[in-house]
């Protein structure tokens, strides 16, 4: 991989941020604590050395107090140099993301430095030309006890069949909380685990359990087609990266009703969105089907978002949906309006509400 590109990447590692954003004829950003800004392009060029939180150069800040990235030449363009977007990443596609980019206008692939810093990396074409929104990856799976996570989700690892979701928004920390459970199942379980992704991000090894895992485009050609193929490879737990279609659903449904523990992931905001999402995707005359399905088989829902802490980073706030038999009943009847009420109500379970979640992280000082 070219020198440019990996400094530029390796810069956004330590300036601690969460991702990097490299556009045709803009300035290069990187968002930190939730927040963009600018990154000088001519950073690049640059061998720049901390000393006590601050750079050397005079005009940017340390990486300490994020109250100004940008400097005077901030609009020196990345292309001024002659580079366009797409050079830069050109070595390091895998050949297949390349037809699909040519054909498709967009691709995601994963990447890894020679000192094991994983990147998720997605090139997509807009009006401007060709652009990359990269996620830095954690060299490492998260613990739950470093994520400081709700018991109730730690919990999850303890499950022997049936289905989990993990929702939120793009860039809420999704595929974090997951890992971390399967992290714990991997240490303290003697399991078979397989993950789909698209692309892998953390890169787990076998400890008490076996674990595979499979990146979508390259060893299986899809959500449903490495689904179908999991259940004939003697899981005991399987980790959707995302349930995009109604094929997957069915099969993920399915592989949590008949003895399997599923966790998967989807871009939604609550739990009664989820159930409705999950549902809402089968014609009419399946979803009775589908409703009893889930009501058998769903075991829990939770919803996150990622909020500004008093650090100067970002903490995750949850919902938690436990499905109890009560909740059970709402599924099979489609009265997914009333679960916001049970939610409320179901504490004891270990449930909470997004309002309730947010409003300790407040009265705890976190927020």
């Amino acid at each position: 991989m070219g020198s440019v590109i990996d400094t530029l990447l390796l810069r956004a590692v330590e300036l601690k941020a969460s991702d990097l954003h490299i556009s045709e004829g803009k300035p290069i950003m990187v968002r930190v604590a939730g927040m963009l800004h600018v990154l000088s392009a001519s950073l690049v060029d640059r061998n720049l050395k901390r000393e006590n939180g601050q750079y050397e150069e005079t005009g940017y800040v340390g990486v300490d107090s994020f109250t100004h990235f940008a400097v005077a030449e901030s609009q020196n363009l990345f292309l001024d140099k002659g580079k366009s977007i797409y050079s830069l990443f050109e070595e390091i596609i895998p050949e297949k993301q390349k037809d699909k980019l040519k054909d498709k206008g967009e691709c995601d692939f994963a990447y890894e430095t020679s000192s094991g810093q994983r990147f998720r990396i997605n090139l997509y074409q807009s009006t401007d030309g060709f652009n990359a929104a990269i996620r830095i990856i954690p060299k490492t799976a998260p613990t739950c006890d470093a994520l400081d996570l709700p018991e109730a989700i730690r919990n999850f690892s303890k499950l022997q069949n049936g289905l989990v979701l993990i929702t939120g928004v793009t860039g809420s920390g999704k595929s974090t909380t997951l890992a971390s459970v399967l992290n714990e199942i991997n240490q303290t379980r003697a399991v078979h685990i397989i993950t789909l992704e698209d692309p892998v991000e953390y890169k787990f090894v076998s400890a008490k359990s076996l674990i595979h895992q499979r990146e979508v485009g390259s060893d299986t050609q899809s959500f449903a087609s490495g689904l179908k193929s999991a259940l004939r490879e003697d899981p005991d737990v399987i980790a959707v990266g995302e349930l995009r279609d109604l094929e997957t659903i069915a099969i993920a449904v399915t592989a949590a009703e008949t003895g399997h523990l599923v966790f998967a992931t989807l871009h939604t905001r609550s739990a009664a969105e989820t159930v409705n999402r999950m549902i809402d995707v089968f014609p009419e005359q399946q979803q009775r089907q589908i409703r009893v399905q889930l009501a058998g088989s769903l075991q829990a829902v939770v919803s996150q978002q990622l909020l500004p802490d008093k650090q100067g980073a970002r903490t995750a706030a949850f919902e938690i949906m436990i499905v109890t038999p009560a909740l059970r009943n709402l599924i099979r009847e489609g009265k997914t309006q009333q679960m916001e009420s049970f939610i409320q109500t179901g504490r004891q379970y270990g449930m909470q509400t997004m309002e309730a979640a947010v409003e300790r992280l407040k009265k705890e000082g976190i927020i």
